[in-house]
């Protein structure tokens, strides 16, 4: 199966590379919301505290200005580094994350600690398959 993501190679590898910059900061702290759940605005609060950190202005404004189609497939790439769906499944992912794709999905994507090795992971596993 072929997977043709509608974000551009040069786009992947400076999300990649401005979530691993972010997310490696000491101050980025993301709270462990426990097998409970956890309340919906964490996410917002933990990005207001870092509003001002240049790399994560350009990881936010690179995904707003990608739009839900392109945010989704990042989301369903996710899926596949983690190893939720494999590339085969890829139709499914995107999918479920178009049904799942919400104005939050961006702050969903940048408050995965894990993201960039996700994309990465998947990416990795697309061009295998290819």
């Amino acid at each position: 199966m072929t997977v043709s993501l509608g974000i551009t190679g040069e786009t992947m590898e400076r999300l990649i590379q401005a979530a691993r910059e972010f997310h490696a900061k000491e101050d980025v702290v993301f709270p462990d919301t426990g097998a409970e759940g956890s309340d919906d605005d964490w996410a917002l609060q933990v990005l207001a505290d870092h509003a001002s950190d240049l790399t994560l202005q350009e990881l936010e404004g690179t995904l707003r200005d990608l739009g839900p189609e392109q945010q989704a497939e990042l989301q369903a790439l996710s899926g596949v580094g983690r190893g939720d769906y494999a590339v085969t499944d890829w139709d499914t992912a995107l999918q479920e994350a178009r049904d799942d794709w919400s104005p939050d999905t961006v702050h969903w994507l940048l408050t995965n600690p894990l993201i960039a090795d996700e994309w990465a992971a998947g990416l990795e596993q697309i061009e295998r398959e290819a």
